[in-house]
């Protein structure tokens, strides 16, 4: 049985085309302290909606009383999440999952690759990382949307970039919008990188992860070089 606590809703804001940015208040509560890896994942609730598992976006942080949360629209609960206003109340367990083993990265290059909603739990990784941006090598985010309104964090974008963090955008369906950069998966623009020691972390949709993975391995990159946060 999972173990809830209630928190509040201390802001709701628009993300990116269908993504809603969700920031709780969790202060006074025993799930302060308690997220410690960045990609792990809490089980949000609201009565008559049910349970579902959504991945925490910010740092992993001891003392903060915040959790930001990416919402992609779609599910009831999701949906309901997006229509609730400051000071509403939501459950929520603590953390789960293994998350990404950013410790490892440590001295080495690291390359990030997410879709969608997916840049959440590499958002939490990304501010972790700037936060101690000297322990790490290079450090470059693969990142692809459906349509160049659906990136998420493009206000922050400025900030990865002062922090010495590449950012490769892609888009796969551009259509008549003028998109003047890349298109298609993201694993399409490995490019000549050389992949070397890194480590990879993937975050998105099956397909793409899986198709990110043979890209990294036809690359050389072992197996045990790429992390998932599940």
């Amino acid at each position: 049985m999972n173990d809830w606590h209630p928190t509040t809703v201390a802001d709701v804001l628009p993300a990116a085309e269908g993504l809603t940015e969700l920031v709780l208040d969790i202060g006074g509560t025993p799930l302060v302290g308690t997220h410690r890896t960045p990609g792990q994942y809490v089980r949000l609730a609201l009565p008559e909606q049910g349970e579902g598992i959504f991945a925490i976006a910010s740092a992993p942080e001891p003392f903060t009383p915040r959790w930001e949360f990416l919402l992609k629209g779609g599910s009831a609960l999701a949906d309901a999440l997006v229509r609730l206003q400051p000071g509403a109340k939501v459950l929520a367990t603590r953390p789960e999952g293994r998350g990404f083993p950013l410790p490892h990265a440590r001295g080495r290059d690291l390359l990030l690759f997410a879709t969608g909603s997916g840049i959440s739990s590499i958002r939490s990784v990304i501010e972790s990382i700037r936060q101690e941006r000297s322990a790490y090598g290079r450090v470059t985010l693969y990142f692809g949307a459906r349509t160049p309104q659906s990136f998420a964090y493009e206000d922050e974008l400025h900030h990865w970039a002062a922090a010495d963090i590449h950012v490769v955008r892609t888009v796969s369906q551009p259509g008549v919008s003028g998109w003047q950069g890349l298109t298609g998966y993201v694993q399409a623009h490995l490019g000549e990188a050389s992949v070397g020691e890194a480590l990879a972390f993937v975050c998105g949709q099956s397909g793409m992860v899986q198709g990110v993975m043979d890209a990294l391995r036809n690359r050389g990159l072992p197996r045990e070089a790429i992390h998932l946060n599940y």
